[in-house]
C-alpha cells in the first residue's frame, strides 16, 4: 500500500494533468508495488480536490465490463469512477478538443436512478426496479496517464487506469429514453459512425450479459466504503464497442435504432 503522502501527491498530479492537458507517465512504473486499492485511494483523493473546487458528482461510470478488456488488463472484475458535473456535454454540440489529451469514443447505455441502491446484495432486478429510465450515452475516454509509455511503449496497468478516473473524461446522452422493462436491454444495438463511416457495432449484452448487471456490481462494490448510488444518479453501464479514436474536426453519429441517435463533433 502506498503511503498517504504518496497518494495525495499522485492525486495532485492527476488533478493538474486534467487542467493542463498534459499526460503523465505510468504511476505503476514509478511505484512497482502499486495495487488496485492504491488506484482507488488515488482516485478518491483526486475527487476531494475536484469537490474543493466546487465540482459535484453526478453519477458513476463502470469500465472494463467485457471479458476481453478484463483479460487484457489482467483483472477479473470491472472498475469504476465518478462522473463530475463538468464532464457532461449536450447532444448535437461541438466538443472543444482542447479539453482532452487523447480522446476516444465508446458506446454505452446510461441508467438514471429514480431511487437509491445500497449494497450489499443488490441484484439485477433491484437495479431495474430502481431505474427511472435508460438512455443512450456516449463516453469520451481520455488518458491523463499515458495509455502507452512514451519510451517503452508498454501499456499502462489497471492500477493506472483506476487512479485516472477509470479513463473517464466526458459523457454525451441523447436518443430516446426508455423505461427498463419496456425493451430487452440485452438486445439494444448501436452503429458508431465517424465522419460518415461505420467504425464499430455492438449489442448491450456485451456488457456482462446484461448492462444492469454492472450497476448491481457497482452498488455492492462501493457499499464497504459506506457509499451508495443515489436517486438522480446517472450510471454509465459500460461500453459495448471498442473505443474509436478522435481528433479535432471528427464528426460522430451513433445510431441506436428504435432508441434514436446521438451526434456531436470535436472542434
Amino acid at each position: 500500500m502506498l503511503s498517504a503522502d504518496t497518494i495525495e501527491q499522485l492525486a495532485r498530479e492527476l488533478y493538474e494533468a486534467r487542467k493542463t492537458r498534459t499526460a503523465l507517465r505510468h504511476f505503476s512504473q514509478r511505484h512497482p508495488g502499486m495495487t488496485v486499492d492504491d488506484g482507488y485511494a488515488i482516485q478518491r483523493a483526486w475527487v476531494r480536490l475536484e469537490l474543493a473546487d466546487g465540482r459535484t458528482i453526478e453519477g458513476r461510470k463502470i469500465g472494463l465490463t467485457s471479458r476481453a478488456m478484463q483479460q487484457s488488463s489482467q483483472i477479473d472484475e470491472p472498475d469504476y469512477a465518478p462522473l463530475m458535473d463538468d464532464m457532461f456535454f449536450e447532444q448535437g454540440s461541438d466538443l472543444p478538443f482542447e479539453r482532452f489529451i487523447s480522446p476516444r469514443v465508446e458506446v454505452e447505455l446510461a441508467f438514471v436512478l429514480g431511487r437509491p441502491l445500497k449494497g450489499p446484495n443488490v441484484r439485477l432486478f433491484d437495479v431495474l426496479a430502481a431505474t427511472e429510465y435508460v438512455t443512450p450515452a456516449v463516453e469520451i475516454i481520455d488518458a491523463r496517464i499515458e495509455q502507452f509509455d512514451r519510451e517503452t511503449q508498454l501499456p499502462r496497468k489497471v492500477y493506472d487506469t483506476i487512479s485516472d478516473f477509470a479513463a473517464n473524461a466526458g459523457i454525451v446522452t441523447g436518443g430516446r429514453p426508455v423505461r427498463p422493462h419496456d425493451v430487452d436491454l440485452r438486445w439494444v444495438g448501436a452503429l458508431l459512425y465517424k465522419n460518415g463511416v461505420i467504425e464499430e457495432t455492438g449489442l448491450a449484452a456485451g456488457v456482462l450479459n446484461h448492462p444492469a448487471t454492472g450497476v448491481a456490481w457497482l452498488a455492492n462494490k462501493i457499499a464497504p466504503h459506506d457509499e451508495q448510488l443515489n436517486a438522480g444518479d446517472i450510471v454509465l453501464a459500460g461500453s459495448f464497442t471498442r473505443p474509436a479514436t478522435a481528433k479535432a474536426g471528427d464528426n460522430f453519429h451513433v445510431d441506436y435504432g428504435p432508441l434514436g441517435s446521438i451526434a456531436f463533433r470535436f472542434v
